[in-house]
């Protein structure tokens, strides 16, 4: 058995698991779970009661949330420079987390057409959309990576999910997000991530026209 297993599904927030792992460059068992079937089964959901991927297993300690994910793996390999040194740091847990919470709640709510009135917003952790957004756009307006002058794990969550909400036409093609994004898809890691995944995906699909 491997030292670090993955649990994934292709369609599912795994796509950033995956990334960060391709980044890494450690090798890693990959399982594949379906949706109401294995992930929901007793062997997964002793792993992750959630029920919910990605999860990661490494040396026998279960990490879940994708978050969390990037920035552990930046921490047990360390020998991938993707952790920013002192002065990035800041922005580094800043702006990962801005994301997975603020971001990943309005983009949520808004795909299910949750609207928070006006009288509610104040008790929100994101407010609204439109300053969620704004905010986002600020952190990285000018900027190639979101934390210090190199690339690291914030990029990668940061990174997907601007790309994730723009390929699904959930936020505004605004300048500053395509500046950013758009060199974070040339690398060379993002694109096996992206092949590994869009194959798996093409033979669900398959498997599913045939049966």
């Amino acid at each position: 058995m491997s030292d670090l297993i993955f649990y994934t599904n292709p369609m599912s927030r795994g796509q950033i698991a995956r990334w960060m792992l391709e980044e890494v460059g450690a090798p890693y068992e990959q399982r594949l779970l379906g949706y109401g079937t294995t992930m929901k089964g007793d062997e997964y959901v002793a792993i992750n009661p959630m029920g919910k991927v990605p999860a990661i297993v490494h040396k026998g300690e279960v990490v879940t949330e994708a978050a969390a994910i990037c920035l552990y793996l930046a921490d047990a390999f360390p020998e991938a420079g993707l952790k920013p040194k002192a002065e990035g740091l800041a922005s580094y847990y800043r702006w990962t987390f801005f994301c997975a919470g603020p971001v990943e709640a309005v983009f949520s709510n808004k795909a299910a057409g949750l609207e928070p009135p006006a009288d509610k917003q104040a008790t929100l952790g994101y407010g609204n959309y439109d300053l969620t957004i704004d905010t986002l756009e600020k952190a990285v307006a000018g900027k190639t990576y979101v934390a210090g002058d190199s690339f690291s794990a914030a990029d990668v969550y940061v990174g997907s999910m601007i790309d994730f909400m723009l390929n699904f036409n959930m936020l505004e093609p605004r300048p500053a997000f395509l500046a950013y994004v758009e060199p974070l898809r040339e690398r060379a890691a993002y694109k096996r991530a992206k092949e590994i995944d869009n194959a798996l995906i093409a033979e669900a699909q398959a498997a599913t026209a045939d049966a």
